[in-house]
């Protein structure tokens, strides 16, 4: 798996975390950490670490933003009644589409229709994809390239 795909996961899983226990900002990053490199599980790299910490405090800086597009785009449906995994790949997603301008959408998509597949229902992969493609018409950015690449 890429480091980028394994931080984007391990985003989801922390905010998954920070959304179940009602917390409107990251707790102890340490302990979710711990747990996530735990006994015969690989260690996160310092470069994956940071990456997933930089999307989680982006999604919470921008929680209501990215929720007004989530709302927007399931037909004004309660954003706490969607399933709290798709909820916050929905979350992680839109925050990159929005403010991470050096991935193409397609790519951010693509990832977030992984992740639902592996970590949502049956039809988690579809309704992550159809809610993201719509956002990503909206936005209007080119589908398939980066607005601003890292390395130019």
């Amino acid at each position: 798996m890429g480091k980028r795909r394994e931080g984007r996961e391990a985003a989801v899983q922390f905010l998954f975390q920070i959304d179940l226990n009602g917390e409107k900002l990251p707790g102890d990053a340490g302990t979710f950490w711990a747990l996530r490199s735990g006994p015969g599980k690989a260690a996160v790299t310092a470069k994956t670490r940071a990456f997933t910490e930089q999307l989680v405090q982006g999604v919470t800086g921008h929680l209501e933003e990215i929720d007004g597009w989530i709302k927007k785009f399931t037909a004004n449906y309660e954003v706490s009644r969607l399933a709290a995994v798709d909820r916050n790949i929905l979350r992680v997603a839109i925050f990159e589409m929005l403010h991470a301008l050096d991935v193409a959408p397609v790519v951010i998509i693509n990832e977030a229709i992984e992740i639902a597949k592996k970590y949502g229902t049956d039809k988690s992969g579809g309704f992550v994809n159809g809610i993201l493609d719509r956002i990503k018409q909206e936005v209007g950015r080119p589908a398939r390239e980066p607005v601003s690449p890292l390395n130019p």
